[in-house]
């Protein structure tokens, strides 16, 4: 019996051997496999990712925490993703854009749930615009009627909407803002596996995940790696905000068809009101040495609404006089596993017609619903073609917003060409016909209604009112001349911007293949 016992122990024994020794020898193959990087995630040596732990730090990492990647962080954030956003600066920002967020782009704030971060923050509602030419007015509504009574555009602080965004996703526990500057890209065998930073005390980190998404707005230093950006500078914007006035139609915005070029004028705060001033080319007066004032008091003041005009001056003068570039870039991608860009650092329309926002979180509704099916997203190339659906199904909303906007600043923009002329006079008269012809094109404008048929529609109904006016009651050969080149200029200007937003996604998305990607399965 007692043979049997020391058998059984030397059995027994035998077999925790094996299993101790089988245990040591795989921490240490483990641990000769790893590397913890100093911000916490898991590194393989071999330079691949630990695809374990990274699920359990990092899903998406979103570079920019501004309108787009704000949102975008507390949207993921939702759907129980582990976001990392790391951004250059999360003091609250000081700019003269991004002021204005359309109807259409409020419906999608309260479809993604952060309509609140328009209060308390001194927002006004916006309910259309007020139109101004050679002394005359008109006043163009937006189409709300079908609305709650909550649903209008609204006017803000940039800086104070994307604290109340940013905060909203800090909100989140799987939601991680860091301040830090995005130095490059991680990039592994044509795949992007995370980004490259330094913290604000200059320490180098690395951040990985499976999807890198690039939100770092107009000036992107990493949009060349994902893109192909085809920049275009038309104009600046100089802002002045005005105060102790009141505008001539509260609550609405206001388009001064100047010489040489649009001015703007919206509510910013329940006290505040700016002005934008577009001045054509690259290049605007000094600020520094008195250039800008002196242009915006002797070009600028005379054409400014007399109830405004006092309170323009005395803004002016007080000096707080700041410019920005005006750029359009359509978007033209290289898909990329691993990674997508969004926002301004993606595609950019002129901000006459403010709907880069708009464009923005009508984005981020559409890849969300995009990557709400996803199990996981470790699947570089298989999510990266299924992401192709993203270009196409955004190009119907996106493309309508950006045409519009191009095309609206080419024929608001004075001219002395007699063709060019007649087609401003022509859209200011046809948005002050009332009916479907202001309530067409202002659903348009505001984002509630962005089909780009209708635009073309509405675009071609102005160049044909204005010939119309043009032969009417009689017509000369020199009017006749007139009114063919002004059908002439008007395809010259809508249809390069067509064709550079891409004519098939445009106008027959359901044709691009793309369109019907099915989730990756694994």
């Amino acid at each position: 019996m007692i043979y049997e016992y020391i058998l059984g122990g030397v059995v027994l024994a035998t077999m925790l051997g094996f299993v101790l020794l089988y245990g040591v020898k795989a921490k240490k193959t483990t641990r000769a496999s790893m590397e913890i990087t100093r911000n916490g995630f898991v590194k393989m040596l071999n330079n691949s990712t630990c695809q374990s732990e990274i699920t359990r730090s990092t899903d998406v990492v979103i570079v920019g925490a501004g309108v787009a990647g704000a949102a975008l962080a507390y949207t993921l954030g939702k759907e129980g993703l582990q976001v990392h956003v790391i951004e250059r600066d999360l003091s609250e920002p000081d700019r003269i854009v991004g002021e204005l967020l359309q109807p259409g782009g409020y419906l999608k704030l309260i479809e993604l749930g952060l309509e609140d971060c328009v209060d308390e923050i001194d927002a006004q509602k916006v309910f259309g615009y007020a139109l101004y030419k050679d002394g005359k007015n008109a006043k163009l509504s937006y189409p709300l009627e079908k609305f709650s009574a909550d649903v209008a555009g609204r006017s803000f602080h940039n800086g104070r909407f994307i604290q109340r965004l940013r905060g909203k996703a800090a909100s989140l526990p799987n939601v991680r803002l860091e301040q830090g500057t995005v130095t490059g890209l991680v990039e592994e065998k044509g795949t992007i596996k995370g980004v490259h930073y330094k913290t604000k005390t200059s320490q180098e980190l690395t951040a990985y995940a499976p999807l890198t998404i690039v939100c770092d707005g107009c000036f992107s230093n990493l949009r060349r790696s994902l893109c192909d950006p085809k920049v275009d500078n038309p104009s600046c914007f100089v802002g002045l905000i005005l105060e102790n006035c009141n505008l001539p139609h509260a609550n609405h915005g206001h388009v001064i068809l100047g010489d040489p070029s649009p001015i703007l004028f919206y509510p910013i705060s329940s006290t505040e009101i700016r002005c934008l001033v577009d001045v054509p080319g690259q290049k605007v007066p000094s600020i520094s040495n008195g250039e800008m004032a002196q242009y915006l008091k002797s070009v600028v003041a005379p054409q400014v609404p007399p109830e405004l005009y006092n309170a323009f001056i005395a803004a002016v003068d007080k000096g707080n006089i700041k410019s920005m570039p005006n750029r359009s870039m359509p978007a033209t991608p290289h898909p990329t596993p691993g990674a997508l860009l969004m926002g301004d650092a993606f595609n950019m329309r002129h901000p006459l017609t403010g709907g880069g926002m708009t464009v923005a979180l009508s984005d981020i509704v559409i890849l969300r619903d995009l990557l709400r099916p996803l199990q996981n997203l470790y699947d570089a190339s298989g999510l990266c073609e299924y992401l192709e659906s993203f270009y196409t199904l955004r190009k119907p909303v996106a493309s309508t917003i950006n045409t519009l906007a191009g095309a609206l600043y080419k024929v608001f923009c004075a001219s002395p060409d007699p063709a060019r002329k007649e087609m401003r006079q022509a859209c200011f008269d046809y948005l002050s016909l009332g009916g479907v012809c202001s309530t067409g094109p202002v659903s348009l404008l505001s984002g509630l209604n962005p089909r780009p048929l209708n635009l073309v529609f509405h675009f071609f109904a102005v160049a044909v009112f204005g010939v119309g006016r043009l032969l009417l009651p009689y017509p000369s050969p020199q009017r006749i001349w007139i009114g063919a080149r002004l059908i002439y200029g008007a395809s010259g200007i809508i249809f390069p911007i067509i064709k550079a937003e891409g004519v098939r996604q445009m106008f027959f998305p359901v044709t691009v293949p793309a369109y019907y990607r099915a989730p990756p399965i694994h």
